[in-house]
């Protein structure tokens, strides 16, 4: 890929679910969540480039995707009537987090674009004006421009800050490609988990993810690489999966770990952070 001198490169974070709880279904098809976002040093590279011409421009596509359908085009298409004149974006995409396993890629990268693209058109927007437009992205778009730890609630929109110790995961991308509309309509999905009340990192224990249960039904690959990494530590579904985790609570451990299943897996050994990258 090559990216012209004057784009500037920005970060966007992968995230892990380390606990992932359906407690209803709104009438509008939507869940209810509880789920705790731990934001994680796997990081997709977005590089920007302003315009004064109105275009925005996606220059690295996804292969049988209209870019106009990509997550971090329609972010800045969703921002651009709040700029101040004739303002336009050259974007470019270096992909590291792997598509369709549950971390949020394309809703970090949007978030990304949006947070980005509000300071360098000058349009103004606070937090949670950015938030209620990413909400429409997608209903992990508010989680990135939050930009810290959190408990979710809703499909997600709902933040609150949450401390989360330093830990470091061992991260595992099974080869499958999980449908989360197959999923979250699934006879089998389990939707009546109680809600928390005053929760905590501490309370929710242990963690667990509503949904695990049916992809591993549905998906035995899923199942079969959970089984493989139980073995190196406490492991879980991220999301909707693919992407499984196991949690360490040392560099030296997560890494003795990701040098075994790596053997076998496309895995990453990851630390969790306390904030976005793009927040100072």
């Amino acid at each position: 890929m090559i990216v012209p001198a004057g784009a500037q490169a920005y970060p966007a974070p992968a995230k892990l679910n380390l606990d992932l709880r359906i407690t209803g279904r709104r009438a509008d098809g939507y869940h209810e969540l509880e789920s705790i976002f731990c934001l994680i040093d796997l990081c997709d590279t977005v590089y920007i480039a302003p315009r004064n011409d109105e275009q925005i421009i996606l220059h690295t596509p996804i292969t049988g995707v209209p870019a106009e359908a990509d997550l971090t085009y329609r972010a800045a298409a969703a921002l651009e009537p709040f700029s101040d004149g004739l303002c336009g974006a050259d974007i470019w995409l270096e992909k590291r987090i792997p598509m369709g396993g549950g971390l949020g890629g394309g809703s970090s990268d949007a978030a990304t674009v949006l947070m980005v693209l509000n300071k360098l058109w000058r349009c103004m927007l606070t937090q949670q004006q950015l938030i209620d437009i990413g909400v429409k992205l997608g209903a992990d778009v508010p989680f990135f421009i939050f930009g810290k730890n959190a408990f979710a609630k809703g499909i997600g929109e709902q933040l609150t800050e949450l401390h989360i110790p330093r830990q470091w995961y061992v991260v595992v991308k099974p080869p499958v490609h999980v449908s989360t509309a197959v999923i979250f309509s699934h006879e089998r999905l389990t939707r009546n988990s109680e809600p928390s009340i005053m929760p905590s990192f501490e309370s929710l224990q242990p963690f667990r993810n509503d949904m695990q249960a049916v992809v591993f039904q549905e998906y035995p690959a899923v199942s079969e690489a959970y089984r493989a990494l139980e073995k190196l530590g406490k492991t879980l579904m991220t999301g909707s999966g693919a992407c499984l985790f196991a949690t360490f609570d040392s560099e030296d451990e997560a890494a003795a770990a990701f040098g075994q299943i790596s053997e076998n897996y496309e895995a990453y050994c990851v630390k969790g952070l306390t904030h976005h990258p793009l927040q100072v």
